[in-house]
């Protein structure tokens, strides 16, 4: 593959529409694109790249069982590819936008092969970062996620030069911006009314699993 396509995008303000929209052909086309997000950097496609979503899981050394996550531009949209009930409802509320991954069981919307076959949850973002929420917004349908993490260090990256070094040619599109955060998200799973802390990460858990 050729080097992939750098866009320079400021994080603060609205980002402009012009490269957003590059950003977004290139997901329209079955393209990976590496992008900030307000935790650390991360890898994304559209929903249904199937070709995308195997590069990417050959790019990170992720396994079978390991799943992306699900970008969505507000709780609204989220709700249609995740069952909320009330208590991942309040939650929800109360995280987004922000440094978080919500587990709750998912759709019809959501394709199987995307969910585990034995527990059918999907991992929800609604982020904080202007650019990722510009480049959903602008997709139209959630964006197919992961964060960046380096497979050689097992690290994540934070800025463009990271994201180069560990997958370089494997990339259609890259997003430099100022450096990210240093811990991918928090993920919280909600099972019933039992909230279940999966990973620490950026997001603080103070008074959430009380």
């Amino acid at each position: 593959m050729t080097a992939p396509l750098r866009l320079h995008i400021e994080p603060w303000g609205t980002p402009p529409a012009r490269k957003i929209a590059k950003v977004v052909e290139v997901l329209h086309g079955g393209g990976v694109a590496a992008y900030p997000t307000d935790s650390v950097y991360a890898l994304g496609c559209a929903i249904e790249a199937r070709d995308a979503i195997e590069r990417i899981y050959r790019m990170r050394g992720m396994k079978k069982n390991q799943r992306l996550a699900l970008i969505c531009p507000d709780l609204s949209t989220a709700s249609q590819y995740g069952h909320f009930n009330q208590t991942a409802f309040r939650l929800a509320q109360r995280i987004f936008p922000g440094p978080y991954t919500l587990v709750v069981p998912a759709s019809r919307e959501v394709p199987r092969t995307l969910t585990d076959a034995k527990r059918r949850t999907v991992g929800i973002r609604v982020t904080s970062h202007p650019i990722a929420q510009a480049i959903v917004a602008a997709l139209g349908r959630p964006l197919l996620t992961t964060s960046a993490i380096a497979p050689a260090t097992g690290e994540p990256c934070r800025d463009v030069d990271e994201i180069l070094d560990a997958f370089g040619r494997h990339i259609d599109v890259v997003v430099e911006a100022t450096p990210t955060e240093d811990a991918p998200s928090t993920i919280l799973e909600v099972d019933g009314d039992e909230i279940i802390l999966v990973r620490q990460g950026q997001g603080s858990i103070e008074g959430i699993l009380d």
